[in-house]
């Protein structure tokens, strides 16, 4: 997918936001990471688990959805500013003739529907055990606190203080 991406950079090629989302879902590493974050959980996580995260159930791509999405609305003018593949923001406002503003907008309530998507998974029983699911649920957590507001993944001193308070500051259980 990266030499999709790095392809559609070269050529100017700007795609419709549905060829950026099937490429953009998969480079971004989101499952890649909830995959690998089920290594080393013994007997929790077995060949069938990682089978079960390898078919992108909808709680994975829920939260890829999110980790995505929130990730461009707050990252974009600054990829776009040091020469990046157009970003869903980009893809959505060239093919639709909209403004940035309301390509945000779309893109707010998708994530809102994907955080809907995965609370619906998480609610009804599954055969494979909530401490995986929780896996995939964290993931997007930590990315909706990183991009909340800003792109703090790449500007970590923006949540420093915050980390630090936390871990010199735990609160009580």
């Amino acid at each position: 997918m990266y030499f999709v991406e790095a392809k559609w950079f070269n050529e100017g090629y700007v795609p419709t936001i549905e060829e950026y989302m099937e490429v953009a879902l998969i480079s971004g590493g989101y499952l890649l990471l909830a995959t690998i974050s089920f290594v080393g959980m013994d007997d929790v996580a077995t060949k069938e688990s990682f089978e079960w995260i390898s078919s992108n159930p909808k709680i994975v791509r829920a939260s890829s959805v999110i980790c995505r999405l929130m990730d461009d609305i707050v990252s974009h003018k600054f990829e776009q500013s040091r020469g990046h593949v157009a970003s869903a923001i980009e893809c959505y406002t060239k093919q639709h003739g909209v403004s940035e503003e309301d390509a945000v907008n779309v893109f707010r309530k998708e994530v809102e529907n994907a955080w809907k998507d995965m609370n619906q998974e998480l609610l009804k029983p599954t055969a494979f055990p909530m401490p995986l699911m929780e896996r995939v649920l964290n993931l997007a957590r930590v990315i909706d606190y990183l991009h909340k507001d800003s792109d703090s993944y790449t500007n970590a001193h923006l949540v420093k203080d915050q980390i630090a308070s936390l871990l010199r500051d735990p609160l009580p259980l």
